[in-house]
């Protein structure tokens, strides 16, 4: 295997065949299918194939296609932005709490602006957890206030001043038109309004949410599909333990 040259895999090593589906805004039909094909080729697949082709009324089609990629990435020059932690489970991270900041950690977490979708928030923050891992909740070290779905930025940063935050959670799953982008601006912009950004580790997360997103718009760390209460947590008391956050607790 040649990590300097890395294509995808399908049937055999490096045959670069890819799977992808799309939506074109054009009646169903062989012209559709064309397009479709052409469209491929542009991307760089070759030998396009086009498996399966459905009409979705108003001049809509939805493809389903393959191809064979032409190019190759070089693997071990890959630098990916993600958020630098230790890899800690729930008893881990409550002594290290115990050791390190030595008091409760204060989280407050909530799904802002219209987004009415609390799944992402509630698998990290609610005692049943996702995937096998519990969430905040259920942490002995940590005190948690689930603000809950479209919660206003002002709303939330109240909040978290209120009960003397350590860390604060913003989830957005919404991100039609880029909507989730000046909402979460709002939230770093209202923490330095009231002299907090730097009191708080400022965590988002959500489907679009990468980590390298996240810091550009003021974050500490940003989370994507997959992420569970640990990673969440591990970041939070090793980013608390690094500045030495060991303060007391204020308007509690």
């Amino acid at each position: 295997m040649d990590l300097t040259a890395v294509k995808p895999y399908g049937d055999i090593m490096n045959d670069g065949f890819v799977q992808l589906s799309f939506t074109l805004p054009v009646p169903a039909g062989d012209e559709a299918k064309e397009a479709a094909k052409q469209l491929l080729l542009k991307m760089g697949l070759d030998e396009p194939l086009i498996t399966f082709m459905k009409d979705l009324g108003l001049d809509f089609t939805f493809f389903v296609a393959y191809g064979r990629c032409r190019h190759a990435v070089d693997y071990t020059r890959i630098q990916a932005p993600k958020a630098r932690v230790v890899k800690m489970q729930m008893d881990e991270v409550n002594r290290f709490v115990q050791e390190h900041i030595q008091r409760k950690v204060v989280v407050v977490g909530a799904c802002i602006g219209t987004d009415a979708h609390t799944m992402g928030l509630d698998a990290i923050m609610d005692m049943k957890g996702y995937h096998g891992h519990y969430g905040l909740e259920r942490y002995s070290e940590f005190v948690t206030f689930n603000m809950g779905s479209q919660v206003p930025p002002e709303a939330l940063v109240a909040r978290a001043i209120q009960e003397g935050a350590d860390a604060v959670l913003v989830s957005q799953v919404v991100t039609e038109k880029h909507g989730h982008i000046p909402v979460l601006t709002r939230v770093v912009e209202l923490l330095e309004a009231e002299g907090w950004r730097d009191r708080v580790v400022l965590i988002c997360g959500g489907p679009r949410i990468s980590h390298e997103l996240a810091i550009e718009l003021g974050y500490d760390a940003g989370f994507g599909p997959g992420t569970v209460a640990s990673d969440v947590a591990a970041f939070i008391v090793q980013e608390l333990a690094r500045r030495n956050l060991n303060r007391p607790q204020e308007g509690r």
